[in-house]
């Protein structure tokens, strides 16, 4: 199996958790970095949490922490979403002050020099706002032809958003962003919700995270049962279901397995001048175009995936 060099890009709230958890916790994974970015909460708490993550997970390699940017490229942030992620972004479960801090250079900084260090051999896995890999690219635009792949996890091409009702949260948090990075050329391939809401975990997931943790994952596992527990509350507030949709550990995984899911090579535009349309990934299904820029996901292989989630973080 081939070894996966990441950079990961977080916002970080109880997903993200997870998605980072994931990462370090799989064998041929080598986080090279996790840079940091608003969204689910403030760049200085997101920063924090991944942190507190890290060091919860036991990796037994040093991963540098990158704070990045504080708000959208050209708009005002609209605030952290405390009704699915709680105060803290992480459901207010409390985790030890963290021993560690974020390194001097930015999150832009940080991904162009360590792009430019690796060529060709870096996976860079976004799971929030775009807004870091844009102002990377704006530094140096070069990157986009020496990034091995991009893993995104946003945007909604065939079904319904969940901001409104044709935008995904990530997309639309900073659409102008997303929109320089789907222009860029990167060879990108795009985990929205067409494949995430396929992926729902339950009760019976969260107890089987929990029991009998393997020896110094004790912490992490009672971590995860208390963060699903506020965030399957969450969802059922808002859905009207007691579970949750596994959104950014998805994209981690399929950075790390590729065949778990089916895609198509489409091309998508972001529009960001429309009113109700702000934010929404756009595809043209009309014809086969014929230049394409996503392969976009329609659908994963659900129980090998919630298999490989919770084996893994058991582990």
């Amino acid at each position: 199996m081939q070894n996966v060099r990441m950079i990961l890009d977080v916002d970080t709230g109880i997903d993200d958790s997870m998605a980072i958890l994931l990462a370090l916790k799989t064998k041929h994974i080598k986080v090279e970095g996790i840079t940091t970015v608003f969204g689910n909460t403030d760049v200085v708490q997101a920063t924090r949490n991944t942190l507190q993550v890290i060091e919860l997970s036991g990796v037994d390699y040093e991963v540098p922490v990158a704070m990045g940017a504080a708000k959208p490229l050209f708009r005002d942030w609209r605030g952290p979403v405390t009704h699915i992620h709680g105060d803290n972004g992480i459901g207010n479960c409390e985790l030890p002050q963290p021993k560690g801090k974020a390194i001097a250079e930015s999150a832009a900084q940080f991904i162009v020099r360590k792009v430019n260090e690796n060529p060709h051999e870096l996976t860079l896995v976004f799971v929030g706002r775009m807004t870091n890999l844009a102002i990377a690219l704006a530094q140096d635009p070069s990157i986009a032809s020496k990034v091995k792949r991009l893993v995104i996890m946003g945007g909604a091409v065939k079904v319904p958003g969940n901001v409104t009702p044709v935008a995904e949260a990530n997309i639309y948090g900073d659409p102008e962003a997303a929109h320089r990075v789907f222009e860029s050329g990167i060879p990108i391939t795009l985990v929205g919700l067409d494949v995430t809401m396929k992926t729902v975990i339950g009760e019976e997931h969260r107890r089987l995270l929990m029991e009998s943790p393997a020896p110094g994952n004790e912490r992490a596992a009672a971590y995860m049962g208390e963060a699903f527990e506020f965030y399957f509350g969450a969802y059922d507030k808002q859905n009207g279901f007691y579970g949750a949709p596994l959104h950014d550990p998805l994209a981690v995984a399929v950075a790390a397995y590729p065949d778990l899911v089916t895609t198509e090579d489409l091309y998508i535009s972001i529009e960001t001048k429309g009113t109700m349309s702000y934010g929404a990934t756009l595809a043209d299904f009309r014809r086969t175009v014929p230049v394409t820029n996503t392969a976009v996901a329609f659908e994963v292989n659900s129980p090998r995936f919630l298999d490989y989630f919770i084996t893994t973080l058991k582990s």
